[in-house]
């Protein structure tokens, strides 16, 4: 049993990325994360603070006006011990934001998510490796179980037909609906719109659901 978890930070703020743009969400950022991608934006050594199982709780069942509870981080499935215990007494709805590569811990926690929103880690961004096959395992648990699911990847100029193939692939497979999020250097784009228009044709051209929408929390300059 896991009673206490690092946590970032926590905070409301509307959803900037993904098909829930513009949502309010109350948002638990942990601190770890199985993975260490190129393009990631937040400091996870400092400034960490340790909640318990009823701290937390009273957070989240004590905040209105919001229409989810986004676990992010980090990887959130790198404290499932803690979600196991945690996730039962909330009385909000749930989404899950995750690198999409712990399919074995998705699935101790699966029946308390209402909403995955899972990554597609391309290597020619995160330089993490390629991670196709643990996705396809993640994304067969979150059907089976009837969840809401999307796929989001970060890309820049340096993706390859054959990420894009592949990532198509499993959208198309599981007819789930793609986005597409071009890489932010800090608040600005780190594409020029026509090469973002170039990738985005490539995808729009095979994928049975994708769109195009980039992180408009930056954009909007908010948290």
């Amino acid at each position: 049993m896991q009673n206490s978890v690092l946590v970032k930070e926590i905070f409301t703020s509307i959803q900037g990325e993904g098909p829930f743009v513009g949502y309010n969400q109350l948002f638990i950022r942990f601190s770890n994360c199985n993975l260490n991608c190129n393009y990631c934006d937040t400091d996870f050594k400092t400034d960490l603070k340790e909640y318990t199982k009823e701290e937390l709780v009273k957070i989240v069942n004590e905040t209105k006006n919001i229409h989810s509870v986004s676990l992010t981080g980090g990887e959130p499935l790198t404290e499932t011990d803690f979600l196991i215990e945690f996730l039962p007494l909330l009385r909000k709805k749930i989404y899950l934001e995750t690198n999409g590569t712990l399919p074995q811990n998705l699935n101790k926690i699966i029946n308390f998510i209402d909403i995955i929103s899972m990554d597609i880690k391309l290597n020619s961004t995160t330089k993490s490796g390629d991670f196709f096959i643990v996705h396809e395992k993640f994304i067969e648990i979150a059907i089976n179980a009837k969840k809401e699911i999307f796929l989001k990847t970060v890309f820049d100029e340096n993706i390859t037909d054959e990420e894009i193939n592949k990532t198509v692939e499993l959208a198309n497979k599981y007819n789930i609906e793609l986005i597409l999020q071009p890489k932010m250097n800090g608040y600005f784009l780190s594409l020029t719109t026509s090469k973002i228009n170039e990738i985005y044709e490539k995808f729009n051209n095979i994928c049975k659901k994708t769109r195009l929408i980039p992180q408009t929390h930056k954009f909007l300059n908010i948290q």
